[in-house]
């Protein structure tokens, strides 16, 4: 049973929300507050605050170890939506599925059914852990203000931070052929420089890199997803979605071994 879409944290640019159709407990949504605000350094460095309180606050309310993040881009599920979220609206959302030992059903589970065969968390199991979600949200976030302001004054009086800060403004991103391909159209996407740690930079970077493989022939969207990199770097997977497609790669993906330890 779908329930309202119910918001746990607003920021300047996003906000952090449970979904209509949550798949378990540790399904939460990282969503624009308003699709005509430009996705610039600001918004970039804002999706960041987002995503790593709402990363944080799944460990402490849930025990959650690991995140992926799923996406898309100019593209909505459509049929069965095997291996997709359902979608929420056409605003720019982005679906994160914190992992944790004791969790009672997988996202990896539920999206490999079709979207109609799917069984939605209880509304009651939801609400049970959104008011600590909600809670640990506000912390986290006053608590990073504060840490923020600190770093600014240091580089008020620091000529190499400030050139670090700068020089971060724009990485290079590598692109490579998967080594399990799913689709025709898979690509993976990396900052160059490897490591776990993200800045807005780098999202700007990836973000540009994401619009420019929906120019390739015989695709019209993109499928993405961003399993956790442990101490591994970051990878983007995206996959090049089209109505006619024959085989949905988004399924073919959740088969690959690399993919399945970090969503299934």
């Amino acid at each position: 049973m779908n329930v309202s879409r119910r918001l746990l944290f607003a920021s300047a640019f996003w906000e952090v929300a449970r979904p209509r159709t949550a798949l378990n407990a540790g399904h939460l949504l990282i969503r624009l507050t308003n699709p005509a605000m430009a996705f610039d350094l600001r918004s970039a460095a804002d999706w960041l605050h987002c995503h790593n309180i709402a990363r944080q606050a799944l460990t402490d309310v849930l025990g959650a170890s690991r995140c992926t993040v799923v996406f898309a881009h100019k593209w909505h599920p459509i049929g069965a939506a095997i291996g997709e979220p359902e979608a929420e609206s056409s605003t720019p959302t982005f679906h994160v599925f914190g992992r944790w030992d004791a969790e009672p059903v997988t996202p990896g589970a539920q999206l490999r059914l079709p979207v109609q065969r799917r069984v939605p968390a209880a509304a009651e199991e939801l609400k049970e852990y959104d008011g600590g979600l909600r809670a640990a949200l506000r912390r986290l976030a006053a608590e990073h203000e504060a840490v923020a302001r600190w770093h600014f004054a240091a580089m008020l009086t620091s000529d190499t931070a400030a050139k670090c800060h700068l020089a971060d403004l724009d990485p290079e991103i590598a692109s490579r052929a998967p080594q399990f391909k799913a689709g025709a159209h898979h690509t993976v996407l990396a900052p160059a420089s490897g490591g776990p740690g993200l800045t807005p930079g780098h999202l700007l970077a990836l973000a540009a890199a994401v619009q420019g493989l929906t120019d390739r022939p015989g695709v019209t969207g993109l499928s993405c997803v961003v399993p956790d990199p442990g101490t591994d770097g970051l990878e983007v997977h995206v996959m090049g979605r089209a109505a006619g497609e024959s085989v949905n790669p988004m399924q073919e993906f959740l088969d690959l071994p690399k993919v399945s330890q970090a969503l299934l």
